[in-house]
Order: structure tokens, then C-alpha cells, then sequence
């Protein structure tokens, strides 16, 4: 991808037309989705901020730095930066789980971290096992199926912040970070006042997703993620100049790493939909058919009114953590995710 060039932000419009066929029907109350001009496919609506790299200013809403420590004897430590509305709202506080190759820092957070604080909400930003910032404070590295170091994490925001205990949390997670975080809820969060939660381009079969990142219309979005992944990893510098797949990195490099018999291994025990079935919390799950990334049949071959705690929100366009819509600079997941927490935690 980095071979790909800018597209300057003066084509984007907020008011241009639009494919006719582009927007979905609203339902449940939240607002149609329509791409803005000119991000009018799913790579288009999956590349724009690559291409625009827009910056969300946070210094309104100072960042108070907060680590935790992880339950597994490895001492190893997650970082969070932690952000409070100037004036009192008794909102919940709201947990931003990045995903693969993210951070704290990644375009999507800050700007749901925005549009939440904004809407006043508290926030946190995690970062999850030596990811950005964090990278110093941890030997191992976090994978989809982490989903215990997120409720250490909580464990220890509510230690450190007792009084968010009283007031409640809502997560949510992006991408990896939202496989992670569904993989959590199904699990359990017995002991954490977890109120609603939600997962925006979720890879829920991993390899499903697998296979869908190794087709050859995806070769550039393979060798991004890749770079990456290797630029993240501790592994010897010869294994990971041998690794030319998603897939070969996760055989040799995550499986070994954590305990999974290989690649496949690794993909069966930590997709989400597996957990599906067990999730109690309020969750709305939000993807786009035309992701190029996660195949939409991964989200059709679930019962999702089986389950009365999910809600699944499924747009035809919006691309992987895109949602670029027309009408509003705020990504139309962030506007969903609102309306959802309005009704859910007020």
C-alpha cells in the first residue's frame, strides 16, 4: 500500500451525489448509510484515511496515562490513556479497543474518542499487549484471542478508578480488537460492570478472513498488514524475512508464541463466532457487505435473533472500519454506536 499515492482531501464532499444504489435503508432508528463522494466503493471507503491521514486534536480533554498489569505471571503491562469531559456528565466510560497493527493513536480511535468525549462521554484508549506506545512495557505480544487481557485491563482501570465501577463501562472494539472483544463478552465479564459494548469490521472466522486477505485482489492490503506484523514481532530477523503470508506469520510466529498447535489451531479457538451464542451484554456488531477484507457470509451464517443480547447492524457499503458517509464528517458507525449507547445507557 505504500506504494499507493494521496488523493487530496479537497475531493472529498459532503453534499456530492452519490451511487444510487449506494445507501441501506435506516433500521432500528439509526440513520441510512450513504458513501461520500468520492468513497464510493469499499476499498475507497476502506483506504480514505490512509490516503488522507486526517488527525482528531484531543488536547481539549487532557490524557491521564494508566497501566495495568496482566494476570499471567509474565509481567508484562498494558498502557491506556484515559480522557474526562471538562464538565460532569455521569456517563459510563467508554473502553476503545484498536485492532491489528493499531494503537492507541490509530485514526478510527481518535476519532470515535472525539465523538465521544464530544458527546460526553470519559474515554479510554487501550493499547493492547506492546502495541505503539506500549510496545517497552510487555515481552509478548497480543493475537484475536487475547480476550483475557481485556478484562485484566478492566480489572485494573476499576482498581485504579473505583468510582467507574459505580457509573459503568461500555468497550468497543475494531477489527481484531473487535473479534477480541466479542470472544470476551461470550466468554463472560462476571464482576465487571460492563453495560453494552460494540464491534465495528470484526473478523469473527478468522480464517475465513484468512482466506479472503491471501486472494490476489488483496495483495496490497496482505503486504501492509504483513510489514506490519513483522515490524511489531520480537521473532529472529531470518524467520521473518522467510514469512511471505498472513498465514505462514500466524503459523510460525503467533501459534508457537501461544500455546496453539499452528495457524489453524490458532484461528478455531479464538474466533468469535464461536462465542457468539454466550454473550449477555447489549452489543451491537456493525459491518459492511463490501468489506474486502472480512467476507459478509461469515455474519450470514450465524442466528443472530437466536441471541436477544446482539444486535447486528449490516450496511451494503462502508468498506473495513470505513463508514464514510455522506452528511457528516463523523464516520456513520460512530453516529450508530451513539444512538445505541443513548438508548442503552443514556
Amino acid at each position: 500500500m505504500s506504494s499507493l499515492s494521496s488523493i487530496p482531501v479537497a475531493l472529498e464532499s459532503e453534499t456530492a451525489p452519490e451511487a444510487a444504489s449506494a445507501g441501506t435503508s435506516s433500521a432500528g432508528g439509526f440513520p441510512a448509510f450513504r458513501p461520500r463522494f468520492p468513497w464510493l466503493t469499499g476499498d475507497l471507503q476502506t483506504l480514505r484515511n490512509f490516503f488522507l491521514k486526517p488527525y482528531w486534536d484531543l488536547s481539549p480533554w487532557p490524557e491521564t496515562p494508566l497501566v495495568f498489569e496482566m494476570s499471567d505471571g509474565s509481567g508484562d503491562r498494558l498502557l491506556a490513556k484515559l480522557h474526562e469531559p471538562a464538565s460532569e456528565s455521569g456517563r459510563p466510560l467508554a473502553v476503545l479497543i484498536h485492532g491489528l497493527t493499531g494503537c492507541e493513536d490509530s485514526t478510527y480511535i481518535r476519532r470515535t474518542a472525539l465523538t465521544l468525549l464530544e458527546a460526553g462521554y470519559p474515554v479510554l484508549r487501550l493499547n493492547l499487549r506492546s502495541a505503539g506506545p506500549g510496545q517497552d512495557l510487555a515481552q509478548q505480544h497480543y493475537h484475536a484471542g487475547r480476550s483475557q487481557d481485556l478484562r485484566d485491563a478492566l480489572t485494573g482501570l476499576l482498581a485504579a478508578r473505583p468510582d467507574y465501577g459505580d457509573r459503568g463501562l461500555v468497550t468497543i472494539g475494531y477489527s481484531l480488537g473487535g473479534n477480541m472483544l466479542l470472544k470476551c463478552l461470550g466468554e463472560g465479564v462476571s464482576g465487571l460492570p460492563v453495560l453494552a459494548a460494540a464491534s465495528v469490521s470484526a473478523p469473527i472466522d478468522l480464517k475465513a478472513t484468512q482466506v479472503r486477505i491471501m486472494q490476489g485482489r488483496n495483495a496490497l492490503y496482505q503486504r501492509y498488514l504483513l510489514n506490519g506484523m513483522k515490524a511489531e514481532s520480537r521473532a529472529p530477523a531470518e524467520l521473518l524475512a522467510s514469512l511471505h503470508s498472513v498465514y505462514a506469520f500466524d503459523d510460525k510466529v503467533v501459534a508457537p508464541a501461544n500455546g496453539f498447535a499452528g495457524a489453524d489451531d490458532y484461528y478455531r479457538r479464538s474466533s468469535a463466532k464461536n462465542y457468539l451464542g454466550g454473550i449477555a451484554v447489549s452489543t451491537l456488531v456493525v459491518h459492511a457487505e463490501d468489506d474486502p477484507w472480512i467476507p459478509a457470509a461469515e455474519y450470514a451464517g450465524f442466528d443472530w435473533a437466536a441471541n436477544p443480547s446482539l444486535s447486528l447492524l449490516m450496511s451494503p457499503g462502508g468498506g473495513h472500519v470505513g463508514f464514510h458517509g455522506r452528511g457528516s464528517l463523523v464516520p456513520w458507525h460512530d453516529r450508530c454506536i451513539l444512538k445505541y449507547l443513548a438508548v442503552r445507557v443514556g
